[in-house]
């Protein structure tokens, strides 16, 4: 019985040790901040690794209300753009968690 019990403890101990990685992970993916971009650079756009759009640049050359519709399609396109970019390096970033884990084959605990 007293082994039982130091498994728990050990299996406890793995869960805190655990928990802290995840809000590091979680501190670092926050600080991620990935660019997207649509029509050969002319609109780019820069999100957080959280999804959260930071900033966007416009070339110049697209500023004509003849253009409006254009722009408009270029700049969800690069939004989206940044939008994946930052998603892959934040799915990096999280299986660095699950590094040297006895997992079995195919299960990813973050989605």
């Amino acid at each position: 019985m007293l082994k039982g019990l130091g498994d728990m403890a050990k299996l406890m101990k793995q869960a805190q040790a655990m928990q802290q990685k995840m809000a590091e992970a979680q501190d670092r993916i926050a600080e991620i901040e990935a660019e997207g971009e649509s029509g050969a650079g002319l609109v780019k756009a820069r999100v957080s690794g959280k999804g959260e759009l930071r900033g966007v640049a416009i070339d110049p050359s697209l500023m004509s209300a003849d253009d409006r519709e254009v722009l408009e399609d270029l700049l969800v396109a690069a939004v989206n753009d940044a939008h994946a970019k930052a998603q892959e390096k934040a799915q990096a970033e999280m299986a660095k968690l699950t590094e040297g884990l006895a997992l079995p084959p195919g299960m990813n605990p973050f989605g």
